[in-house]
């Protein structure tokens, strides 16, 4: 039951129909046993301000930010953590005293899903070969160059994107034309090649002979890449677990409770 006092949040993309937040977060409040409600919040790029600025003043108590809108999030906090700063974006947002708080979950949601998934895997096992250059992929390769990664390195059709995400994190990372998985200790996909309706992904994992292979999609759960990793014996991490894990910070900061990644909430948000 919701009633007059429910503490409330949302998610805001556009679209915002794909996203299994509502799912995931409504699940926690049910099993806590929370007054309280999450919603979809679908709003074009142009109306994102106002509606941000809206939903503060109706009483929220924050809200997720999604595809488009991460960026322009991170440019209305008024303050921001530091890795929110380094991955210059923000998709984790709670409104205290009229000021907008900005987080990046996405870089804590990966390495807490890699830790899950591969037991035993660390950070300075080896390189770290990331594909893709978008937000994902910035705040993945931050989380392992803050991690202790020993090299990082940006595998983009575009190298001019790559180069300036590697500009802008510093540190032991670069830029390449073409995978470098010999010797590699993780490969992770941060494209959306391999989702459902999106062409596969076409690499070669023989030079990678031992390691983990994480993938940030997760419709399918078992993409085309952890599959052909699985069968050669590499470590496959599905992508599931990002989400719920990075869905964990802004729960507790919303709704007062440290919730739980389990095996009965992967499997609601993936029914």
């Amino acid at each position: 039951m919701i009633s007059g006092k429910a503490r409330v949040a949302g998610v805001f993309g556009w679209p915002a129909g794909h996203s299994r937040s509502p799912q995931l977060h409504n699940h926690w409040l049910e099993r806590h046993g929370i007054d309280g409600a999450y919603v979809p919040l679908p709003v074009p790029p142009e109306d994102f301000s106002v509606a941000l600025r809206g939903v503060m003043a109706a009483g929220f108590r924050g809200v997720n930010v999604t595809i488009p809108h991460k960026e322009a999030a991170f440019a209305l906090c008024d303050e921001v953590t530091p890795f929110a700063r380094r991955a210059g974006a923000a998709n984790t947002l709670t409104f205290m005293d009229g000021r907008i708080h900005g987080d990046n979950t996405d870089g804590f949601g990966f390495l807490e899903n890699l830790r899950a998934g591969a037991p035993g895997w660390r950070a300075d096992a080896g390189r770290a070969v990331i594909l893709g250059a978008g937000g994902a992929a910035r705040a993945v390769a931050a989380a392992l160059l803050d991690a202790g990664a020993p090299e990082v390195v940006l595998v983009n059709r575009s190298t001019d994107r790559a180069e300036e995400v590697a500009r802008a994190l510093g540190g032991p990372i670069r830029v390449a034309v073409a995978p470098p998985l010999e010797g590699a200790a993780l490969l992770v996909n941060t494209t959306s090649l391999g989702m459902t309706g999106e062409p596969p992904l076409e690499i070669d994992l023989a030079p990678m002979r031992a390691g983990v292979v994480a993938d940030a999609v997760y419709a399918p759960l078992w993409t085309p890449l952890l599959l052909a990793a699985r069968a050669q014996g590499l470590v496959a991490v599905t992508g599931i677990g990002m989400l719920l894990h990075q869905a964990r910070p802004g729960f507790a900061r919303w709704f007062g409770v440290e919730p739980v990644v389990d095996a009965a909430l992967q499997a609601a948000v993936l029914a």
